[in-house]
């Protein structure tokens, strides 16, 4: 519709053929002018009109608050390209080949005497993937080094967990390196910048360790667990890169949920003063394939389940209160599906359809850590056909 000046009086007329609208035009007066086009343009509107405006509309903008994020991560093959692939190493095992054999194997020399090893974690609450990791790599550490904080990474407090349950782990007590650091407790800071602040303290506890040149260190958080026959091969073998990354199995909830087998943020290194800081992120194109296993929110307790999605980097993929609801998590875990309701974290729209929905339930115990195996009823809650959790 368009409108035109009339010369009588500085009224608006349509030149639209409607009898209604045309006698407006000519008879309603200025002051009525504004009520009477609207009047117009509603009698234009449509049943259906109506409906998308005041239904279809407002259930839109709720569906986006509500699912934002899902749309944003579906999408992300469109904005985000993927990562480098790494240089994978084919990785060779069997424990009735000699190490001279293995590292051969891999293109490397045999030393004369093994490297030492350090394996320095910060800890928040995971006892029990604490115990299994360290009861596995116990035989080939010079020294366990962890730094626990009173502070998560989201700014709470915290008390001192592995401080108050250290008598689980006098075993390690003669090889273990233990500091504890004050939060800073700065309300609305990025998690990930407390999280750093804690990394950069734990490089110099290693040196309190007494770490040196060429000895291995091992970065990756607790729940990213080297296999015992990886830190061997590593140690006594000449000439490895001086990066290497661990490409691990990556297990959602316990050993029954088997995600994938991409998870590679663990690392070794060649310890070089000066130049070698502890971070979690990509540090090298060289990855050693099958490496252990990385467990993710792999807890007994659900109140441990609560306090891992308080405390970690990632908080804010809470968007809702009940998703902190006892009963939903205990749900959540029985069906193999994602805590967050998040849409798979990949590069391409094949590997996020591939993976969307709950994680397959597997039934093998197959090459899983060894004290897992020979404590399973302590840890049946890790193993297949086993996902219901204790309340408290």
């Amino acid at each position: 519709m368009w409108w035109m000046m009339s010369n009588e009086g500085g009224h608006y007329c349509s030149k639209k053929s409607d009898d209604v609208c045309g006698d407006v035009c000519g008879q309603e007066s200025t002051q009525a002018l504004g009520l009477s086009r609207l009047r117009c343009i509603l009698r234009g509107i449509d049943l259906k009109t109506f409906i998308f405006v005041f239904a279809f509309v407002p259930t839109l903008v709720f569906g986006i608050y509500v699912h934002g994020q899902k749309i944003s991560y579906f999408l992300r093959p469109l904005w985000e390209s993927p990562p480098k692939p790494f240089h994978e190493i084919p990785h060779y095992y069997n424990e009735n080949v000699t190490m001279d054999r293995l590292c051969k194997l891999h293109g490397w020399g045999i030393r004369e005497y093994p490297r030492r090893v350090y394996d320095a974690v910060l800890f928040s609450n995971e006892l029990d993937i604490l115990n299994i990791r360290w009861k596995e790599l116990y035989p080939y550490i010079t020294q366990f080094v962890l730094l626990e904080s009173n502070s998560t990474f989201t700014g709470k407090p915290k008390p001192l967990v592995f401080a108050g349950n250290r008598d689980q782990f006098k075993f390690a007590d003669p090889r273990l390196t233990y500091g504890t650091i004050g939060g800073r407790f700065k309300k609305g800071e990025n998690p990930f910048v407390e999280e750093a602040f804690q990394r950069v303290a734990l490089d110099q506890l290693l040196k309190i360790a007494g770490i040196t040149d060429d000895d291995l260190l091992i970065m990756s958080d607790v729940d990213e667990i080297p296999s015992r026959h990886t830190i061997d091969l590593l140690r006594w073998c000449d000439d490895i890169p001086p990066v290497l990354h661990l490409r691990l199995r990556n297990y959602l909830y316990s050993f029954e949920f088997l995600v994938d087998n991409n998870s590679w943020r663990a690392s070794v290194h060649r310890y070089r003063t000066g130049k070698t800081r502890y971070v979690h992120y990509r540090q090298s194109d060289i990855i050693l394939a099958d490496s252990g296993w990385h467990c993710s929110f792999c807890f007994r307790r659900i109140s441990e389940f609560i306090f891992k999605i308080k405390a970690y980097s990632h908080f804010d993929r809470v968007r809702f209160s009940y998703f902190l609801n006892p009963k939903r998590i205990q749900k959540v875990i029985c069906k193999g599906s994602d805590l967050f309701d998040m849409i798979p974290e990949e590069y391409t729209f094949k590997e996020i359809i591939g993976k969307m929905g709950p994680v397959p339930h597997s039934f093998s115990a197959v090459h899983l850590p060894s004290y897992l195996l020979d404590n399973a009823d302590k840890y049946k809650f890790l193993l297949p056909g086993n996902c219901v959790r204790e309340s408290e």
